[in-house]
């Protein structure tokens, strides 16, 4: 491909369409329209769009570099939109592309007046790293379970016998002692009262080691998750025992991909295993719905690596521009793969 032309946007609904194109050919739910935008309406005041796309000789826009600027001070930061709620954040374009982008993404860097450019959660196999010359910080795991064409039986048979019997047991176990119910949330009328649960049950489960949902995030999933519903992306589950929430589980559903995002439990049910026994079945409705993959998403928690089939990984890297840019980033290492970045992720993202 020739070298691409670059269009600053001025709006992120200008090129929608284009957008949506993009989305959907690279398989990525974080990088659609209705992600970004919602992101940028929550988390974007007093940040600078830096949003642009790509052309090619004949007008078409090949892809879109997701960026903004922030002001951390000390430091002017350029990240992706998304950042600090999505996964797997990068240009939107096809693979053959990713050379031609590589070049517009370096050029319009180029173009900005920063300290920093953070790539936060980076596909790993995308090998960006390279391709920017830039410095990998950290890399972290996003173990994935492929199963296309296989039953459920097949799949446990896949894993280890101990996994085997203990997805079995316990929800025998539960349903013998309790009336178990799994209830799909697909009811717009109930979708706010299912996330305040989901939302209340994550806060019992994490109060003591800080829950992931701000009240920030909150709002931000809130209208996200409507908009999800609608587009038939969301996937929300609570398990009841004896007609109470007891577990819930929230994540989506796009392309061919099942995607876990959070989940919350009742600690009471500790010893019920309610979590392990509600993710389980998350898994068995996605391979019973004929999709090819469950993607656990960022972490390296050992209970998704008994499922996982492979980890792809994600990686953050770092471009530094200058004396704070290059004094930054060797300070983010010396406190650890990213530490600096992760906690100025938090500031970010609310």
């Amino acid at each position: 491909m020739t070298k691409l032309i670059l269009e600053p946007l001025v709006s992120l609904d200008s090129v929608a369409g284009d957008w949506t194109r993009l989305a959907e050919a690279s398989g990525n739910m974080f990088a659609t329209w209705e992600w970004t935008s919602l992101w940028w309406k929550h988390f974007g005041r007093g940040r600078t769009l830096l949003a642009t796309a790509c052309r090619d000789v004949d007008g078409r826009i090949v892809a879109i570099l997701p960026l903004y600027l922030s002001r951390e001070r000390p430091l002017r930061i350029v990240r992706f939109l998304g950042h600090g709620q999505g996964d797997h954040l990068s240009p939107l374009c096809a693979p053959a592309d990713r050379e031609a982008v590589t070049t517009a993404f370096r050029e319009a860097l180029d173009r900005e007046r920063f300290d920093l450019f953070v790539g936060d959660k980076m596909p790993a196999e995308g090998d960006w790293a390279t391709l920017l010359e830039g410095r990998m910080l950290r890399r972290t795991g996003s173990p994935v379970l492929r199963f296309e064409g296989k039953s459920w039986d097949e799949v446990l048979a896949s894993r280890s016998s101990n996994l085997r019997q203990q997805v079995r047991r316990r929800e025998r176990k539960l349903a013998r002692e309790h009336d178990l119910k799994f209830r799909f949330c697909g009811d717009p009328d109930r979708l706010a009262e299912d996330l305040g649960i989901l939302f209340l049950l994550h806060l019992a489960r994490w109060s003591d080691t800080g829950a992931w949902f701000s009240p920030a995030a909150e709002a931000f999933h809130r209208e996200f998750a409507a908009c999800a519903l609608e587009r038939g992306w969301l996937r929300l589950w609570v398990l009841e025992l004896d007609g109470r929430p007891a577990a819930a589980w929230y994540g989506f559903r796009f392309g061919s991909a099942e995607l876990y995002y959070q989940a919350g439990r009742d600690p009471q049910w500790e010893r019920g295993s309610v979590g392990f026994v509600l993710l389980a079945h998350s898994i068995r409705a996605a391979v019973e719905d004929g999709m090819s993959e469950y993607r656990f998403l960022e972490g390296s928690e050992d209970y998704k690596y008994r499922f996982a089939s492979e980890d792809p990984g994600l990686e953050t890297i770092a471009i530094p521009r200058g004396l704070r840019g290059r004094a930054a980033v060797e300070a983010a290492t010396l406190l650890g793969r990213g530490g600096l970045f992760a906690a100025l992720g938090r500031r970010v993202a609310g």
